[in-house]
């Protein structure tokens, strides 16, 4: 889609939902861990169903697949990235209240620039350089970092979500990198055969890990069932309506008004799992959204 051109109204509804969708699956899979699941066995169930569709989407449309040397190369660690990405941004919703995970994982624009200058010397826009601090006063204050909302001080603020937040930057690390090199070495594959073959991969690493642990970790309650369910029908719908909806609509690929998907989980996780977080926390995950989503909106 062309910079500064309008989308139609049915591509904005379509990416809301897509985004709502989004947002939906990582509250179902906060129930989902709450009841017995663990990490590794929701990615493969969520990588298995969609790559399966994915699958199934590429051969009804007889989607021709030619991979070059170098594809042949770095799919596959696009696709270990992503298999990381999955499992680490899973256990950071374990861990905090899941827009907040969502939030710190939406740094990854940060982290993609950092990225792209230290493989390929690319320096930064500066765009991205004037939008890096607001995004990260914005989490800030989302984070509770110095404990003044929760009442528990910095030291034990951060005991309760340091590693939940530390799952979460990871997750954005590793999802900047891919998008790194997605861009400079396989940017010329086939959007469809680029994601099968990446979550493909991501439930590759994803049942290696269940396989380390000793086994699949299945829901201990109807609840569980339910959520692990869900998160795997509302990741594999997103994902097809976005390979099959969207570029009827003459919109390819992500948006950023796909960014809003913070905020959904902020309203759900409320409604479906009682979290709350404090005004002062609401405002700083709006400062984030909207400084991702104005990086993502601008002309270029």
């Amino acid at each position: 889609m062309p910079a500064g051109k309008a989308i139609s109204g049915a591509a904005f509804a379509t990416l809301l939902l897509i985004a709502l969708m989004m947002g939906a699956n990582h509250v179902a899979a906060r129930v989902a861990f709450n009841n017995g699941v663990d990490v590794a066995t929701a990615v493969v169930f969520r990588s298995a169903v969609t790559a399966t569709v994915l699958g199934v989407l590429l051969a009804s449309q007889r989607v021709r697949v030619a991979f070059t040397a170098r594809h042949k190369r770095m799919l596959p660690v696009i696709g270990l990235l992503i298999g990381l990405q999955s499992l680490c941004l899973y256990s950071a919703v374990a861990r905090l209240p899941v827009a907040l995970a969502l939030l710190a994982f939406n740094t990854y624009p940060i982290w993609t620039a950092i990225w792209s200058f230290v493989v390929y010397r690319r320096p930064p826009e500066r765009a991205l350089v004037i939008a890096m601090p607001v995004i990260l006063a914005g989490l800030a204050l989302a984070l509770d970092v110095f404990g003044a909302a929760s009442g528990l001080g910095a030291a034990g603020q951060w005991a309760r979500i340091g590693a939940g937040v530390g799952f979460a930057l990871a997750a954005a690390a590793t999802f900047g990198l891919a998008l790194v090199l997605t861009q400079h070495e396989a940017g010329d594959v086939d959007g469809r055969v680029r994601t099968a073959t990446t979550m493909t991969m991501a439930g590759l690493v994803a049942l290696l890990t269940v396989a380390l642990q000793g086994g699949f970790h299945l829901p201990a309650a109807p609840a569980g069932w339910g959520g692990l369910a869900a998160l795997t029908f509302l990741y594999g719908t997103a994902f097809t309506i976005m390979f099959t909806v969207l570029p009827r609509l003459g919109v390819v690929g992500n948006s950023a008004i796909m960014n809003v998907e913070p905020v959904f989980a902020l309203a759900l996780g409320w409604l479906v799992l009682g979290q709350t977080i404090a005004p002062i926390q609401v405002g700083g995950a709006l400062i984030v959204v909207g400084a991702v989503m104005a990086l993502g909106l601008r002309r270029r």
